[in-house]
């Protein structure tokens, strides 16, 4: 593509109209491990909170919350009990939310916050709302596997003939092993992936990077009976995210065994973490946020969604991600920032590959290797990374992308503002 023609595409998409749906505020929970600090809290307590803090900030801006403002929530969860049904819209109201603003939850498997965002964009985009807030929420200590297919449940799906529907109960570790064995990416190349994502994940926990976007929370902590003494609650503060793991190296990870196939390359070390946490970011039209006084991060500019096949679900980005690009007729060195989501090592490095991304422009604080990876929070963690990041270094474009469990890919374009 002639570089003219980018630069024309650029300012397009850099130009700014009145239907703009723009980002006024972008948070997050810190990301609880597994059976970590975040452990004796509900999903829909870890929305509550976010929730809540998108509230008073908005209310701090002036906008009439109480008033009906926020039309609808939109929140992303995969494990929450009922699909999060009830227990998000409890959330909703709990966190000060009026009867009136609308509630939905959606299942879009890890781009499920990815999915609310753009299902508020586009109401906005089609005039049925002014204003929403897209969310995030899993607490996988709580419901991770709780509501897993046994085996022989369905006899559909054991006699399908095709052996894609087949292989969308694929566990995911077992997807991650046939994209490093169909794309030669050997175990090494994982391991220093991981290795880097912990080491960008701690420099931008010490110099304050991440705090710029989390809302810390007060959670309960249960200390069971043991012996002679009761069961114990106190209330701690958590503040910055628990998986970091500074003291990784090439050889503490090359210790692991392989834990998805035999002879494998995937371990604990080179894969996402199980994790709890919440996100939110609130969208509106332009004009809107112009009459209100608010100030924009930030501009949704569009999102795509590819399927690919699931039993190599983890290359969904390499194919979402052209599919967006070539929509505004953008290149991928016309990004600044790129969040990738890390649910392996091996289907991260197959997309920086395929797509000959430069790494320095991926996941510069780390990725859900060392942060951790809560399911449907995630895609909205993603944004709020991107967001906070194109923020502070004054780039402009940036793209967050994942893949799906039961195969494909999903990418949405920011602008900074």
């Amino acid at each position: 593509m002639h570089a003219s023609v980018t630069r024309r595409a650029v300012a397009d998409v850099l130009k700014k109209r009145p239907d703009d749906v723009v980002i006024v505020t972008a948070l997050r929970t810190p990301i609880g491990r597994f059976r970590g600090g975040l452990k004796d809290m509900h999903a829909e307590e870890l929305l509550s909170h976010v929730l809540k803090s998108t509230r008073e900030r908005l209310e701090g801006m002036g906008v009439d919350v109480q008033g009906g403002a926020v039309q609808d929530i939109h929140n992303g969860t995969v494990l929450m009990e009922l699909g999060g049904a009830k227990s998000g819209r409890l959330a909703s109201l709990d966190a000060g939310f009026p009867i009136v603003s609308g509630f939905k939850s959606v299942n879009r498997q890890c781009a499920s916050s990815l999915q609310a965002t753009t299902d508020i964009a586009i109401s906005i985009k089609a005039g049925l709302i002014d204003m929403g807030i897209a969310s995030g929420s899993e607490s996988m200590t709580r419901d991770y596997g709780t509501r897993a297919i046994p085996a022989g449940i369905s006899p559909f799906i054991a006699k399908s003939s095709s052996k894609d529907a087949r292989d969308c109960l694929a566990p995911m570790g077992t997807t991650s092993e046939a994209v490093a064995e169909k794309y030669n990416i050997p175990r090494q190349r994982q391991d220093e992936f991981a290795v880097k994502s912990h080491a960008k994940a701690k420099k931008a926990q010490d110099e304050g990077l991440l705090a710029s976007e989390i809302v810390p929370i007060k959670v309960r902590k249960v200390t069971p009976a043991e012996g002679d003494k009761a069961e114990t609650t106190e209330e701690v503060e958590i503040s910055k995210d628990e998986g970091i793991r500074p003291q990784t190296t090439m050889e503490s990870l090359a210790k692991l065994k392989t834990v998805f196939k035999e002879n494998g390359t995937g371990t604990a070390g080179n894969s996402s973490q199980i994790s709890d946490g919440a996100s939110a970011l609130t969208l509106v039209r332009r004009d809107v946020a112009e009459k209100l006084g608010l100030k924009p991060i930030a501009r949704w500019v569009g999102s795509a969604v590819v399927g690919v096949p699931p039993i190599i679900m983890g290359v969904g980005p390499a194919y979402a991600t052209p599919r967006l690009l070539e929509r505004f007729g953008l290149s991928t060195n016309d990004i600044d920032i790129w969040e990738l989501n890390e649910a392996f090592a091996s289907q991260s490095l197959m997309v920086l590959d395929t797509l000959k991304l430069d790494e320095k422009k991926v996941n510069p604080k780390g990725g859900a290797i060392a942060l951790g990876h809560p399911l449907g929070a995630t895609g909205g963690r993603l944004l709020t990374s991107l967001i906070t990041e194109l923020q502070r270094t004054g780039k402009n474009l940036g793209v967050a992308t994942l893949c799906m469990g039961t195969g494909a890919g999903k990418a949405t374009l920011i602008a900074r503002e």
